[in-house]
């Protein structure tokens, strides 16, 4: 999909909702980039001069970063100083303009700067506010600097994540910011409904910490605690709480790794009869969970003594769930990916054509779509402040004499 024209950027769900996002890095712009996507307008504030630190995130290809390209995309950018007054007067002109605020700056200095959700209520009573902080606005630590890893760790989920003789690990990429950012964007819509359908709507503010999605996501982890007194550990490529007996990644003689899952019981005995096992054995729950490990080390020795493909088209005739683990080669080279149109190719100014995630998730009727890249430093500004907030000539070329914009 090439570079539309930005008057198209309205199609899919949400054309027409107005965001401002004053969130940098990961977490805050991921939940504005799920909105953008589906045809919101986001307007993306940045300060003069450095722009947000992930502009510079990542890979470079021949000096320009990569990340940006995706993190930025779909959305507008402007400049503003916060730290001047004039700046803070144009940024509550943008929270009266918006139907959604996005923040991740520190408490206090929200309170300072007028974007605390008590500022954001009386300059904009029906907005929903979105505030993402490392620990919640509640607390004792509100104001101690948070970032994504932390979160994960206090989530639970590095804790069950990597083996039972090894160290914890943390997931490749920003897991806890990604996540975050995901239910933001859920909590967003939740409050978006209830604008459309409750008269006495008066706003809402989300106070969403680092920690809680993930926390959320591990369903039954706290209830097992309570239940049982246990703890759940690593169970390497297995899982602490499984829903069935066979869980795991094996490696293939030809040097792949397959996971294969299976969720029910049927799928179970599914295993035991590709493997030669009498499936009266495994009949029951119970029968499965006491032979697990037999399960488990005479499937690894099976998959070893196999190629991939052999493998993948014997589980594939015995129904058995298995897939080979993906690099970002398979990913863009694999046909499902390209049946679903998962992959999109988006004009930008300085890269050329770029491969990315297509607007996901699909929506057959109305879907979202890629129109831009991320967008350059303050390329918006015009666009935003004259045309959107209606400032005038004057004001503006004398807010970029000041260094505001």
């Amino acid at each position: 999909m090439s570079q539309q024209d930005p008057k198209t950027s309205g199609r899919g769900q949400l054309g027409g909702l107005k965001v401002v996002e004053f969130a940098h890095v990961v977490a805050g712009p991921m939940a504005g980039s799920m909105l953008a996507d589906q045809g919101a307008d986001v307007v993306h504030v940045e300060p003069p001069g450095t722009g947000d630190a992930a502009r510079s995130m990542g890979p470079k290809r021949d000096g320009t970063p990569l990340w940006f390209s995706v993190a930025g995309r779909n959305k507008r950018s402007v400049t503003l100083d916060l730290h001047q007054e004039s700046g803070r007067d144009i940024a509550h002109q943008l929270v009266a303009w918006a139907d959604v605020v996005i923040v991740t700056v520190r408490t206090g200095r929200l309170r300072e700067w007028g974007l605390d959700w008590e500022s954001v209520h009386r300059l904009n009573p029906t907005a929903i506010l979105l505030q993402i902080s490392g620990f919640g606005a509640n607390t004792s630590l509100a104001d101690a600097p948070g970032f994504g890893k932390m979160g994960e760790a206090r989530s639970g989920v590095v804790h069950l994540t990597g083996f039972p003789d090894g160290p914890p690990v943390h997931t490749g990429f920003s897991h806890g910011d990604a996540v975050t950012g995901l239910m933001g964007a859920y909590a967003v819509m939740a409050a978006l409904y209830r604008r459309e359908t409750d008269d006495d709507f008066d706003g809402e503010w989300i106070d969403l910490a680092l920690f809680e999605p993930l926390f959320r996501l591990v369903e039954w982890q706290v209830v097992l605690h309570d239940q049982l007194g246990t703890t759940p550990e690593r169970s390497g490529n297995q899982l602490s709480v499984a829903p069935a007996a066979v869980i795991n990644t094996y490696r293939s003689g030809d040097d792949n790794w397959i996971t294969v899952t299976s969720a029910t019981p049927r799928s179970v005995v599914n295993v035991a009869k590709l493997l030669g096992f009498d499936a009266a054995e495994f009949a029951t729950t119970d029968q499965q969970q006491a032979r697990r490990h037999e399960l488990d080390d005479e499937l690894r020795k099976w998959v070893a003594a196999r190629s991939t493909e052999d493998c993948l088209e014997a589980f594939a005739r015995a129904e058995v769930v298995a897939s080979r683990v993906f690099t970002a080669e398979d990913i863009v080279t694999d046909p499902t990916y390209a049946e679903r149109g998962d992959i999109v190719t988006v004009d930008d100014p300085e890269l050329g054509p770029v491969r990315m995630q297509a607007a996901l998730p699909h929506f057959r009727q109305c879907p979202g779509q890629v129109w831009r890249t991320g967008p350059a430093l303050g390329q918006d500004n015009h666009l935003v402040y004259a045309e959107w907030l209606g400032l005038d000539r004057e004001e503006l070329a004398r807010l970029e004499d000041n260094g505001v914009v």
